[in-house]
């Protein structure tokens, strides 16, 4: 059955634009259907962001909803500018470090006087991390503004480390390294502790007792387990003390034959040479030193055994009391006006340069140097001729000696104790030997009779630094290139200990007084105090942010000072093991020298930088740098200000920063850094150094 055809019914069909009802239905009057896609020239992408917190924005002010349009309005406005936020720090690259460093920078600075050194103490670490995590995740030109923007925060007290990340800042050089990344981190540990439990540890108390130093971190800062002082760091007991390693820090025990001797020369000396009036007979004198050095707390002989006593000995021990007595007394705490200081400086022209070393005998009759032409010169300092028995009979007498055999620079030199002979009857107490060590490996001993070389010591595997004569003789100390120290004794050709747990280069050393102890300073700024026989660390001082460059024991074997080349010069108690005070005021290069007075008061010290400076050992250390009077070199005084103070120099006064309020005075040469500064017996300072112009 047919019937017309049906219709067209009210059939939806299905749209894509999800329009009005009206859309599915064929359009009226015959009209052909229109498109439902958007007008041409329209994008058909998703609507953006902005848009549909527009259309979500329009729609809730048409409903009514206020707050929530007020909410949503508040949220969008980041997005204002078509950017999106970042939700995570991986997303904001390099800069989020230089970002976060200058929040961190600001804060420091910004924070109360009482918390921001210790918060200064964090910048480093967080610096060093920083910058290599940006070179490792490959933000090279971040990295380099980074790295230039913040250097110089750091550039005065981690100058080496700042030139040695500077290496880093191509990636390549930086790929493989995990296993410095593993030092870097092992070494730059930072550790949270609360230390607001009890008084003496609350941060108030940890600042008041390193003032004057609140700029510079603290010898344990950041170390897991580490006992400043003691050589056993990687413990872990917290009720480890140093102090526990008891030191035998009294004199060295003498003959009783040797006293007897010496109390007898005393008597005919009082006999022959009466005292003045209110001076003290030279056997009083003796008594008196003999009650000082009392040996309770003193090693025995028979630790380090020395040679039977000879008539030599006797005359160095009386003329030693001699010149105890009649010294010029350095008085201690004298109101911060420190005692003047006399210097007698000793120039070398026409060097060019070759001159590595100097040294000056004990009776002040002669002065060595060093040459990097592999070669000795010693001088007498009076000008007078020196002879030799070998010399022929027609042989042109000279002032100076010239001792060859070296293959390499010589790069110390020292001579055996000495001391003044008044009487040229009595038996010699002149020096007779000197010690020089070079870049051969080897150790020579040069007769100052004969001026010939007598022993050849081999043993080191590197070039050797430094050397120094124990204060007996018999013994020598030498460090080398080989990170070791090795202990000597003349008549043998083969070392007797061997002082091994440096991790670089051994560059100074130096004797305790009672001849029972050694110290070796190292490039790994560090400072080691051994026991002689036993071979063992006693006692480790960390502290320097340069390498160490001299070290000296004082006369009273209580208190050790190590220089560096920052600048810096710290002095250590050996009881404790622990830091005493820091004192500055050399400039950068190296502080190649320290000596000590009679008295143990008194520092002078000399450097690179053509200065000798002399320090109060005794001032306490509350006033900060730059507050305080200090003595000029000829006498008068300045007061230190801001900005400084002025040290004499000729014609024109040379201004300074950064000088602590511990030193007396200053010296400054001309052109002329100076290699060597001795106190003799007498108080009296000699310095040596070479003429070196500034070449235009």
């Amino acid at each position: 059955m047919s019937g017309p055809p049906p219709g067209p019914g009210p059939v939806r069909a299905m749209s894509v634009g999800n329009g009005p009802p009206s859309a599915g239905l064929p359009p009226h009057n015959g009209m052909p259907p229109q498109p439902n896609g958007p007008p041409p020239g329209s994008s058909t992408g998703p609507p953006s962001q902005a848009n549909l917190n527009q259309i979500v924005l329009e729609y809730l002010s048409k409903k009514g909803y206020v707050r929530t349009e007020a909410m949503l309005r508040k949220e969008s406005e980041p997005l204002a500018n078509g950017q999106a936020l970042v939700t995570h720090s991986t997303e904001a690259g390099g800069v989020k470090y230089t970002k976060a460093f200058e929040l961190l920078r600001k804060y420091t600075e910004d924070n109360l006087d009482l918390y921001r050194p210790e918060l200064r103490k964090l910048l480093w670490p967080v610096f060093v991390y920083s910058f290599l995590d940006l070179v490792r995740d490959f933000y090279t030109k971040d990295a380099e503004t980074f790295f230039a923007a913040y250097q110089h925060l750091f550039e005065r007290d981690h100058d080496d480390d700042v030139k040695t990340l500077r290496q880093f800042l191509e990636s390549k050089q930086f790929e493989g390294g995990q296993a410095l990344m593993d030092v870097i981190r092992d070494h730059l540990n930072i550790v949270t502790v609360d230390r607001t439990a009890t008084a003496e540890k609350s941060i108030a108390a940890i600042l008041a007792g390193g003032q004057g130093d609140d700029d510079l971190p603290a010898e344990d800062e950041g170390i897991p387990g580490h006992n400043p002082g003691h050589p056993l760091t990687t413990r872990h007991d917290p009720d480890a003390d140093a102090a526990r390693i008891r030191l035998q820090l009294g004199p060295y025990p003498r003959d009783e034959e040797l006293l007897e001797d010496v109390r007898a020369t005393l008597q005919d000396e009082d006999a022959k040479n009466a005292p003045r009036p209110g001076q003290p007979s030279l056997v009083d004198e003796f008594e008196q030193r003999i009650k000082r050095e009392s040996p309770e707390d003193g090693p025995s002989r028979d630790t380090v055994p020395l040679p039977p006593s000879l008539a030599r000995d006797v005359s160095m021990e009386v003329q030693k009391i001699i010149e105890h007595r009649d010294r010029y007394k350095m008085e201690g705490r004298t109101s911060g006006v420190g005692p003047a200081v006399s210097v007698t400086m000793y120039t070398f022209h026409n060097t060019f340069d070759s001159i590595n070393c100097i040294d000056f005998s004990g009776d002040n009759r002669h002065v060595a140097a060093g040459m990097a032409e592999s070669y000795i010169r010693v001088w007498s300092m009076d000008g007078s001729p020196l002879t030799s028995p070998d010399d022929a009979p027609d042989a042109q007498q000279s002032s100076s000696r010239r001792l060859i055999g070296h293959s390499g620079p010589v790069y110390a030199v020292a001579f055996s104790p000495a001391t003044a002979n008044p009487d040229p009857t009595g038996p010699p107490t002149n020096s007779q030997c000197l010690l020089s060590c070079s870049e051969d490996k080897t150790v020579r001993l040069w007769s100052l009779d004969t001026f010939t070389c007598l022993v050849a010591y081999r043993g080191h595997d590197n070039p050797i630094w430094d050397l120094q004569w124990g204060p007996y003789g018999h013994y020598f100390l030498t460090g080398s290139n080989d990170r070791t120290a090795r202990l000597w004794s003349t008549d043998h050709i083969e070392p007797l200990r061997i002082y091994v747990g440096h991790d670089n280069d051994v560059d100074c050393v130096a004797f305790h007084p009672n001849n029972l102890y050694v110290f070796t300073g190292s490039c790994d700024r560090t400072v080691r105090m051994w026991h002689i026989s036993g071979g063992n660390c006693l006692r480790l001082f960390t502290g320097h942010t340069g390498n160490v460059t001299a070290i000296s024991c004082s006369p009273d074997g209580k208190t050790l000072a190590s220089a560096d080349d920052a600048g810096n010069i710290i002095l250590w108690t050996l009881e404790t093991g622990r830091r005493r005070k820091r004192m500055r005021g050399h400039g950068k290069g190296g502080i190649w020298s320290l000596s000590w007075s009679v008295e143990s008061s008194v520092l002078v010290s000399a450097g690179a930088d053509k200065t000798v400076r002399v320090w109060d050992v005794l001032q306490e250390t509350g006033d900060k740098a730059g507050e305080g009077p200090v003595a000029k070199a000829d006498g008068a005084m300045t007061t230190k200000g801001a900005s400084g103070t002025t040290v004499t120099g000729g014609k024109k006064a040379v201004k300074e920063t950064g000088v602590s309020a511990d030193q007396i005075s200053a010296f400054p040469t001309k052109e002329s850094p100076v290699y060597k500064v001795m106190f003799t017996r007498m108080n009296l300072v000699l310095a040596g150094g070479a003429y070196l112009p500034t070449r235009t």
